[in-house]
């Protein structure tokens, strides 16, 4: 049966606590005591069908979860990462290393770290680097995409349509410093923001909960400053399989942003949901100006 999202929300709290394999019950019990006045309510629904017993997540609990979890993670990585120059003429941007730690590393590990081993990276720029990684992540699967100099990362979401249901699609530049916002599952459709009241990079409109807009720039109390961490679910990633190659296909495609497809191009398509993390959790650095302030070390 399909869950609502307050029982969603519930049982993947268990889930969670269940996870980090600790016996103490206190932290689910101080969790539901300071929840909203109806968890109980949901509670006794949970206990009811079977999926939560003596404050524990079952194993009918755990399988009435299945639908949502994320079944694999997309690193979209083939791009030249011109702003960052000297540092990527010779390596690309996910393999800079911040702090001795390759940007890539914390994204990977985050996503093993809740379960997440079905690993693929879309490269293009001075691919076979990418190859270091199996030493330590023999599980990860390449993609090429051979137009990443012709075309915008829309090419590169092209070459992983098929693979976009019940998954995560990471920038994989993006320099993670929460691993906690990396969930292993999720209830519908999102894509990772900070509040802002004014942005002057990418953002989004929302409007109760859910992506309206997808602009350069904007104020007001709507505004979420996008960060480039998406989840698409099993009917979504289906739709973006056929709507990616349609809007590439048309004049001008080649030139899109991948996520303009659902924000944009075919937005009537999706309902996506923002979830919200801290400036704090995750960090893009885009200039090497910025790699500098970050990590001393290249300030030579």
């Amino acid at each position: 049966m399909d869950l609502t999202r307050e029982q969603f929300g519930v049982l993947e709290r268990f889930a969670t606590i269940s996870d980090m394999g600790s016996t103490d019950l206190s932290p689910i019990k101080d969790w539901l005591k300071n929840s909203a006045e109806n968890v109980d309510q949901v509670l006794a629904e949970l206990s009811k069908f079977g999926y939560i017993k003596d404050f524990r997540i079952t194993p009918l609990g755990i399988n009435a979860l299945e639908p949502y979890r994320v079944r694999r993670a997309v690193f979209i990585a083939a791009g030249f990462g011109s702003r960052l120059v000297p540092i990527t003429f010779n390596t690309p941007k996910p393999l800079v290393r911040v702090r001795g730690v390759r940007i890539i590393d914390h994204l990977i590990d985050a996503c093993l770290s809740v379960g997440i081993d079905e690993i693929y990276i879309v490269r293009g720029y001075l691919a076979e680097q990418f190859d270091q990684l199996l030493y330590k992540y023999p599980m990860i699967r390449f993609l090429e995409n051979p137009v990443y100099n012709e075309a915008n990362n829309i090419s590169s979401s092209l070459v992983a349509k098929s693979i976009l249901s019940n998954a995560y699609v990471f920038e994989a530049d993006l320099l993670l410093s929460n691993p906690g916002i990396i969930k292993k599952y999720h209830y519908t459709s999102d894509f990772l923001g900070i509040k802002m009241q004014r942005s002057d990079d990418w953002c989004f409109r929302v409007r109760d909960g859910i992506i309206v807009e997808q602009e350069v720039g904007g104020e007001g109390d709507d505004i979420w400053q996008m960060v480039g961490i998406s989840y698409w679910n099993e009917e979504d990633g289906r739709r973006l399989s056929e709507d990616i190659a349609k809007v590439y296909q048309s004049p001008g495609g080649r030139e899109r942003y991948w996520e303009q497809v659902p924000l944009k191009y075919c937005k009537d398509n999706y309902r996506v949901e923002i979830r919200d993390c801290l400036a704090s959790d995750i960090v893009e650095i885009d200039t090497f100006k910025e790699l500098k302030a970050v990590d001393p070390t290249y300030d030579v």
